[in-house]
């Protein structure tokens, strides 16, 4: 594995913090009446006519710019019936591009992503919205389980879901950080399986390291699918699930679990910087 110890960017001292500044703020509130699955015509007009640009556009030159090779694209195939019944997608969060990534590895599925609500309402906001960003509320407890119920009625109608478990994007970091406990509370709580997938990264070729000074280019392998453990508690359920989830995701990004440098589960996990070591 390829590791390019990016030394450009201010990670933060804990592992889920975002260092990118949002520099703007339109005001939306994410309250209870906000429609996070946003089914209007209007809305539904904007997601049909992004995907045409998408396909014809932006996956083209993504995979120029980054270098992008996708892996694993079989197990979304061979695995479609099942995926047509609602899932939960994960990967480690690792570009401001890597989710156009992940809708180009399971395309034609049309999934949704569960975003920092500074981002929803920051500069890309717009953007970000049209791709499927669903902002993830900060308006108090009425919000949280509205929020939840949209998930739950996205989830049943056979809708894909894609989320970052680590908590934030740092660019170009090659451990796997420690997941959250969302993606096993959101796949419990709606009896549907998790489809993990891995960045990793190559070594750049002379013109990208020295005409673009690009560090790394990217390959996302998607994994098979991961269901909870029925037989256990459903507090177990859900720890057990994020440790199987962060264990597919490391070796689809080409690190044994156990030679990774972060545990599998968040508890106010601290950076380890590794490069001085």
């Amino acid at each position: 594995m390829f590791d390019p110890k990016p030394t450009r960017y201010p990670f933060p001292e804990y592992t889920d913090r975002h260092y990118l500044v949002v520099k703007k703020n339109d005001g939306t509130v994410f309250d209870e009446n906000y429609p996070f699955f946003d089914d209007s015509f209007p809305a539904r007009a904007k997601r049909f006519l992004t995907r045409i640009l998408l396909f014809i556009l932006v996956f083209p030159v993504n995979r120029v710019r980054l270098g992008l090779v996708i892996r694993g694209k079989k197990n979304v195939k061979k695995n479609r019936d099942l995926l047509k019944g609602g899932v939960i997608s994960c990967a480690n969060h690792v570009h401001l591009w890597d989710y156009i990534c992940v809708m180009e590895a399971v395309w034609p599925f049309k999934p949704d992503v569960l975003v920092w609500a500074p981002n929803i309402r920051g500069e890309n906001g717009r953007m970000m919205r049209s791709v499927g960003g669903v902002p993830i509320p900060d308006a108090g407890h009425r919000a949280t389980r509205a929020y939840g119920a949209a998930i739950r009625k996205y989830l049943a109608s056979g809708g894909w879901l894609h989320l970052y478990p680590e908590g934030s994007m740092w660019e170009f970091y090659a451990p796997i950080r420690p997941f959250k406990n969302g993606v096993g509370y959101l796949a419990v709580q709606n009896g549907k399986p998790v489809l993990p997938m891995g960045f990793s990264y190559r070594k750049p070729g002379w013109i990208r390291k020295k005409v673009f000074r690009q560090q790394a280019t990217f390959t996302l392998t998607v994994g098979e699918p991961v269901f909870p453990d029925p037989d256990l508690p459903k507090r177990e359920r859900e720890e057990d699930l994020v440790r199987r989830c962060h264990e597919a995701v490391c070796r689809l990004a080409g690190i044994e679990p156990e030679e990774n440098l972060y545990p599998p589960l968040f508890d106010r996990t601290k950076r380890v910087d590794y490069y001085e070591r």
